[in-house]
């Protein structure tokens, strides 16, 4: 996977570099945050490696840069510091969209271990994009067809990709269209529409 690695330290760009080549990656360097930045506007990649405090643009405003732009792929940002993050840094680094913190000097196996959880949230938020993109739904009986090639209600199908638990209601123009004929049908008074209420929506 191509990796942008953003490091001002130039030895440790070099030792950042390598360690990501040795694990199997194809890395783009660069010498500052604004640097990054530039990079990422030309050439967009999933996974960012970036120091905290560079030049022009420190690693945070990097991260919020990226978080603010419209963009359908989501960048993995890893941020490396000298020290171990205190709290404060916890929430900046939360506030501005970090996924997660490695301390330098840099162990090998922790930045594997961040690489292969960036790769699979990648992939899982891939594949979410592409099921939002296509969802076959029958013209008829509104099922959907799931990745399994199961036709399904739609309501099973989105309680099983996102856990949202479903409530039926009616809306206004259905209201209009059959709820009152079928009462006036029935010699019943229709009476006015009354929405759900908000803890009985979706």
């Amino acid at each position: 996977m191509k990796i942008l690695a953003a490091e001002d330290d130039p030895v440790l760009r070099v030792i950042l570099t390598r360690t990501l080549g040795k694990l199997g990656h194809e890395v783009v360097e660069a010498a500052d945050g604004q640097a990054a930045w530039n990079c990422l506007l030309t050439a967009p990649m999933r996974i960012v490696v970036s120091d905290w405090m560079m030049p022009k643009v420190s690693g945070l405003e990097l991260c919020r840069r990226i978080r603010a732009r419209e963009s359908p792929d989501y960048v993995y940002f890893i941020l490396l510091t000298v020290q171990d993050a205190t709290e404060e840094n916890k929430r900046q680094a939360a506030d501005a969209g970090v996924d997660d913190f490695l301390v330098k000097p840099l162990n090998p196996t922790d930045l594997w271990l961040r690489l292969r959880v960036a790769e699979r949230i990648i992939h899982s938020t891939t594949r979410i994009r592409q099921l939002e993109g296509l969802l076959p739904i029958c013209s008829y009986c509104r099922k959907v067809r799931n990745d399994r090639d199961y036709w399904q209600q739609i309501e099973g199908y989105i309680r099983e990709h996102t856990g949202t638990k479903l409530s039926h209601s009616i809306c206004p123009d259905c209201y209009e269209r059959v709820v009152i004929p079928q009462l006036k049908s029935a010699g019943l008074p229709p009476a006015p529409y009354t929405p759900p209420r908000p803890e009985s929506r979706l």
